[in-house]
């Protein structure tokens, strides 16, 4: 919990947005963000995905406090304790449930990763069911992953850190983007039971060699022939590289949202309608690499130009070297910094590296009083490797006692 005589951290624009506020939120600094899209004709201000990350702080903590100004431009957030589901601090039956309204256009997975980084610092075990019409399941064209990549390739990181009991992400309800990008009446429930004092340093310097493929295939109101035309698509492309690849297809109906029609007030139609593709390579020390595509809401991409798509996706995240893609990249550098009081040590791609977002959390880490990061070129690997060392700040779950 902040010390309400602590001065603000300053942070500018909507960039990060997300990252800054888990970070803040995890240290214990209340930050002050301003001039978020203070010109935009349409959309000024905070937007939906990033006020619904605001509802969902506030239900996970307690004694947080968040301000936001008359034109939305300006955020001042002040961070409480980490409470997870604890009865009667928004939880019902133990379950928090967090509605996600029809104008959101990211993806579910942007309010996914956050909550993970901060469940495992949490007082209480997390519960957390998502639902409402601004639920989309799938890879959305803001560059938000799946909710399948975030199964099997972030969750599985935190065993690397000693977190991997009662983890669980369960799909209920499956939904690609709606019309214009907007909503998809999806529904997921995430289930993480496994609190620590401190998470483990690691130790990542080998990413070892490809040996397995996996994926998952699935399609929302549209004919299960897609999900057979996107696997064949790929599997025509990973098959020469390895031949342990299996790709699970997934067949559902799509969900109904209300019409909101004058002249038929209770009708419903359909929406959610789509498919896609993740794929997860892993290493033969535990590595993984992820890709993702969806098609988009506008409709016109055949399934086998997903498909191929996501295999090239895919064998591009695993050319970019290292030991962490770069989706997994800032989940894994976050929880380093806030492990116990050691170095810790994981090898990263140049490219992965110098990609503005893991840039600006760098940036970000510092200016709340974590440690800086050192570089320096790896020897027993790939060229285009840096192994980056982190030493971690020993916070930790201050919620938790000390046994």
């Amino acid at each position: 919990m902040s010390n309400s005589s602590q001065k603000p951290v300053l942070f500018t624009t909507q960039k990060n947005f997300a990252s800054r506020l888990t970070l803040a939120t995890l240290n214990g600094r209340p930050i002050r963000i301003s001039q978020i899209r203070p010109s935009s004709p349409s959309s000024l201000g905070v937007a939906p995905h990033e006020v619904s990350l605001l509802r969902l702080l506030e239900a996970v903590t307690n004694g947080s406090t968040i301000e936001v100004s008359m034109t939305g431009t300006t955020v001042n957030y002040r961070p409480g304790l980490i409470t997870g589901s604890v009865p009667g601090q928004g939880a019902n039956g133990g379950v928090i449930r967090h509605e996600v309204p029809a104008t959101c256009t990211r993806g579910v997975s942007y309010l996914l990763i956050p909550l993970c980084l901060l469940a495992p610092f949490s007082k209480a075990p997390v519960n957390v069911l998502f639902s409402g019409p601004g639920v989309i399941t799938s890879a959305t064209p803001a560059g938000d992953i799946s909710v399948d990549s975030v199964r099997t390739a972030i969750l599985p990181l935190y065993a690397k850190f000693g977190i991997f009991k009662d983890i669980e992400l369960r799909i209920l309800r499956r939904s690609n983007s709606g019309p214009r990008g907007k909503g998809g009446a999806g529904e997921v429930q995430l289930v993480f039971g496994h609190q620590v004092r401190l998470p483990n340093t690691l130790h990542l310097l080998n990413p070892g060699r490809i040996k397995r493929i996996r994926g998952v295939a699935y399609c929302t109101g549209v004919p299960a022939s897609n999900n057979a035309r996107m696997i064949e698509a790929a599997r025509g492309i990973l098959n020469p590289m390895g031949a342990d690849t299996y790709v699970f297809s997934d067949v559902s109906s799509a969900p109904y949202t209300p019409s909101n029609e004058k002249s038929n007030p209770n009708g419903k139609t359909k929406t959610g309608i789509g498919f896609g593709l993740s794929l997860v390579a892993e290493s033969s020390t535990g590595c993984l690499y992820s890709a993702d595509v969806a098609s988009p809401p506008s409709g016109g991409d055949p399934p086998e130009d997903i498909g191929q798509r996501c295999a090239y996706q895919l064998l591009d995240s695993v050319a970019a070297g290292g030991a962490v893609s770069l989706i997994a990249a800032p989940t894994v550098l976050t929880l380093m910094s806030m492990s116990s009081e050691d170095v810790g040590r994981v090898q990263i791609g140049k490219d992965v590296l110098s990609a503005d977002h893991i840039i600006e959390l760098g940036r970000d880490m510092k200016a709340l009083g974590l440690s800086s990061w050192g570089f320096r070129e790896a020897t027993t690997a790939q060229d285009n490797n840096i192994v980056v060392s982190v030493v971690g700040k020993g916070v930790g779950n201050v919620g938790r006692k000390i046994t």
